[in-house]
């Protein structure tokens, strides 16, 4: 059996082990694999171990041995689905993996815009308190998050999880999802009756919500026109779910307060990225789903997909 990683280094910088691939057959494996090198990469390999690397269907027609594509992801667009499962092939994801890792820096965001610790430590270091006639100060306004309203656009296990959170600092939580069910096991939360009532009546707004066609560009003018004036807007779902322009317009207006996003609409960023130069915009490289313990994760559910492939039992199938 011949393995072939496309793009390893994201996933394992270092610090974790691929050795246990040796034990399924002959293993290559790339740090990154640039477009015009993928099939000549992969054209003789059984399986295909990819994250953002794209395996549409003019590389996959072309593949007469390929029996599996194995995604060191939760996402799969990148893989061409339809027409794997055409030509036989199963394609395995890894989901639920990063939950509390994302559900994390979800708050990371929130408690940045409320209490600015990394604003204050800087002018503590840069000898501000040192100089200061008082025995405290601060350079902005200091929130508290108790009795403020919290709506979670997307209540799958993150979203959950997210509310968990939230719930310990006695906010209150509403939610939409696609597939509202009943709440009689939950009780740290309440429906909104519908998206515009949570955008009306929400201090901190979080995506949590797959892409989608329905959800590409949802966050737009007319969606941030429905929000509070001076609320905060999370997104560590995808990043096209935003119009990037629309929230950059909105911050610079002062319209939004603060924006905190793990994801854009193309990474790496082009320079011209508004979100770049907007004000109180946070934006982190897509972390979320990079802490050791969440990537020692991914490898574990990966192993298990593997394995189960070779069994005749494949899991995780997103292409049935």
């Amino acid at each position: 059996m011949k393995i072939v990683m496309l793009d390893a280094f994201t996933t394992n910088p270092g610090d974790l082990d691929w050795s246990f691939l040796n034990d399924f057959g002959s293993v290559t494996i790339y740090d990154r694999t640039p477009d015009e090198l993928v099939f000549e990469r992969v054209k003789d390999a059984d399986i295909i171990v990819t994250n953002k690397t794209p395996l549409g269907k003019d590389i996959l027609s072309r593949l007469k041995k390929l029996k599996f594509i194995a995604l060191l992801s939760t996402g799969y667009n990148v893989v061409d689905c339809e027409y794997a499962k055409e030509i036989g092939v199963r394609v395995s994801n890894i989901p639920t993996y990063s939950t509390s890792a994302v559900a994390q820096l979800t708050f990371s965001f929130i408690l940045e815009f409320t209490n600015a610790v990394a604003l204050h430590s800087s002018s503590v270091h840069s000898g501000e308190w040192v100089n200061c006639e008082d025995f405290c100060y601060w350079k902005t306004p200091l929130t508290e998050l108790e009795n403020k309203t919290l709506g979670i656009i997307g209540f799958g296990k993150i979203g959950q999880a997210v509310a968990n959170i939230a719930q310990s600092f006695n906010m209150n939580i509403i939610a939409v999802s696609g597939h509202e069910t009943d709440q009689s096991e939950r009780k740290n939360f309440k429906w909104a009756s519908s998206l515009d009532e949570l955008l009306e009546k929400s201090d901190f707004v979080s995506l949590h919500c797959p892409l989608t066609p329905k959800t590409t560009g949802m966050v737009d003018e007319e969606f941030i026109k429905k929000m509070k004036r001076g609320a905060i807007l999370i997104n560590t779902s995808r990043g096209p779910v935003l119009n990037e322009k629309a929230v950059a317009d909105a911050l610079n207006s002062g319209y939004l307060a603060g924006v905190g996003v793990d994801v854009l609409s193309t990474e790496p960023p082009m320079r011209d990225n508004p979100l770049l130069t907007a004000k109180n915009c946070l934006i982190t490289p897509h972390i979320a789903w990079a802490g050791y313990e969440t990537r020692k994760r991914l490898v574990s559910v990966f192993k298990s997909n593997i394995e189960a492939f070779l069994n005749g039992n494949p899991i995780n199938v997103v292409n049935e």
